[in-house]
Parts: structure tokens; C-alpha cells; sequence
């Protein structure tokens, strides 16, 4: 596996990689790696003759109160993670090669950047829309995955792509993997680390008030009492507050009052101890 930190060198290993027509999958992480990344990197095997995965904690979707700084950085073991699973590439740009001096530009996804997670974090999806953008244009993959836990994220990306006219990859060719799950049903996640045994006991009630909500939302298409009562539970099993629990069209985000049977997801933010997790299901 190469490792590769600056422009010039990428894009010759990226070409190197091509020869034949060989196609490319990408990976884009923030390092940290766990189980949920290491199944996109399968993944990723699965679609395209190489693949290429980045690392870089972008400091541009972190607010001034987040957790920049604390946030987990462990190269060196990632990269033995992404080596024993046959990654051919490993992109970790500095900062500076990412946002040189003077750099100017952002890229911004209206509508869909200001709700759920974008309402709790101002100019959040702004940092990762830019950064993502910047990764698919100095990658040039042909697929890029992610995970379907970070789904309001996943949506801008693919409205982005469209909206630029990303032809690596296009929108059809960026893959949404099911989340993967801790055997109590938490979704995996790099702050997980963060709780406390005991948090992390209580942590599990989220998964098991969304299933119920789901049950009661299919059950009498109306949203409202069901989320009530997910907010309840969930308070109740540990959590000390909660951003937002909604039923949301799965491409739009539209809030939904009622299970109609288009795409619907289930989207929740909570916050246990100093963790904020999220997550979301389909409904139907």
C-alpha cells in the first residue's frame, strides 16, 4: 500500500492505478478506523479492480465548540488496519496541501445543509461538502462509498455531485452501505469511544426506541405520537438531551407527518456523557 501525502505524488499513483482501465473505488474517512469503515473498504473491493481510501480530519466541519482537537488521530495504526485489508492507496494530505495559504472557496448544498444535523451545527455540511468535492477532484474515482448512519450527509454528497456535474464519481456510482451495528444494535461510530461503560450500556436504548417507533409509525402512519414517545424512551435509558427525532423523505429531508410510503427514514441525534450520536433507519 502506498502513502501519500501531497498532490503531485497522488496523482501519478492514481494514474498508475488506471493503466489498463482499471477502475478505482474510494473511501473518504477521517481516520479513526472501526469496523463500520473497514466493511466500506470491502465494499469498495467488490466494485472496482483498486481502491484508494483517505484520511484527513477536516477542520473546516468542525464548529468553534466541537471537538476538533480531541477528535481521535491514530495514523499509523489505521493505516496497518488499511494495509491487511489489500487498500492499494492511502491519501492523508496535511492540512496546508488541503487548504493552502490563502485558499477561499466553499461549496455549499442550500436546503439541505441548514436542517437535522445542519440546524445543530451551523456551517457543518459546508466543510464537508467542500472537502468532499476537493477529495473526489484530486482522487478521480470511479465509486466512492459511505455509510448510510451519517444519511443527511450521504444526501448532500449525492446533491453536490449532481448539482456540479461530478463525473467521478456520478451520482449513481456514490454507494450508501448499511450501517453496521455492535451486537445491542448501536451504530458503530469513532465517538463511541468517548462513553463510559456505563454510557455505553445506556447508549443501546436508542437503537431499541427507534425500532419501537418504526413499529408505531407503520403501524398508524402518523408520526407524531411515535416520536413522542421515542423522545421519552430515549431520555429515559441515559441520554441527557436530544437535537432532533424526525421522520424525513429520504432523498429531500422533507419532515413527514405521516408514513405515506415513499423512501422515509428515521433520523435522531442525542447526546449521552460528552458524545452526540446519531443514526437513522428506513421506515417501509
Amino acid at each position: 500500500m502506498q502513502t501519500i501525502n501531497r498532490l503531485e505524488p497522488l496523482r501519478e499513483a492514481v494514474d498508475a492505478l488506471r493503466i489498463g482501465g482499471k477502475t478505482l473505488g474510494f473511501v473518504p474517512t477521517m481516520g479513526a478506523l472501526h469496523e463500520g469503515h473497514l466493511t466500506l473498504v470491502r465494499e469498495a473491493r467488490r466494485h472496482a479492480d483498486h481502491v484508494a481510501v483517505s484520511i484527513f480530519v477536516n477542520p473546516r466541519q468542525f464548529g468553534p465548540n466541537e471537538d476538533l482537537d480531541a477528535y481521535p488521530r491514530q495514523l499509523a495504526a489505521d493505516a496497518a488496519l488499511l494495509e491487511g485489508e489489500g487498500v492499494d492507496l492511502l491519501w492523508a494530505p496535511t492540512v496546508d496541501v488541503m487548504y493552502p495559504q490563502g485558499y477561499a472557496t466553499n461549496v455549499s448544498v442550500a436546503g439541505l445543509d441548514g436542517v437535522l444535523c445542519g440546524a445543530a451545527r451551523p456551517g457543518h455540511f459546508d466543510g464537508v461538502a467542500t472537502v468532499v468535492c476537493k477529495l473526489f477532484n484530486q482522487v478521480r474515482p470511479d465509486i466512492a462509498l459511505f455509510g448510510e448512519k451519517d444519511w443527511q450527509q450521504l444526501a448532500i454528497i449525492r446533491r453536490m455531485a449532481r448539482d456540479l456535474d461530478l463525473s467521478q464519481p456520478h451520482v449513481d456510482r456514490i454507494l450508501g452501505v448499511p450501517t453496521v451495528r455492535e451486537a445491542d444494535g448501536l451504530a458503530m461510530s469513532s465517538r463511541n469511544r468517548y462513553l463510559s461503560s456505563t454510557e455505553r450500556d445506556q447508549a443501546a436504548g436508542l437503537n431499541r426506541a427507534m425500532r419501537k417507533a418504526i413499529d408505531a409509525i407503520l403501524a398508524s402512519h402518523s408520526a407524531a405520537a411515535a416520536l413522542a414517545t421515542l423522545r421519552d424512551e430515549v431520555l429515559a435509558s441515559g441520554f441527557r438531551s436530544i437535537d432532533y427525532a424526525d421522520l424525513r423523505d429520504a432523498e429531500t429531508l422533507e419532515t413527514l407527518e405521516r408514513y405515506d410510503g415513499r423512501p422515509a427514514r428515521l433520523l435522531v441525534a442525542a447526546r449521552i456523557g460528552t458524545a452526540r450520536l446519531i443514526d437513522n433507519m428506513a421506515v417501509g
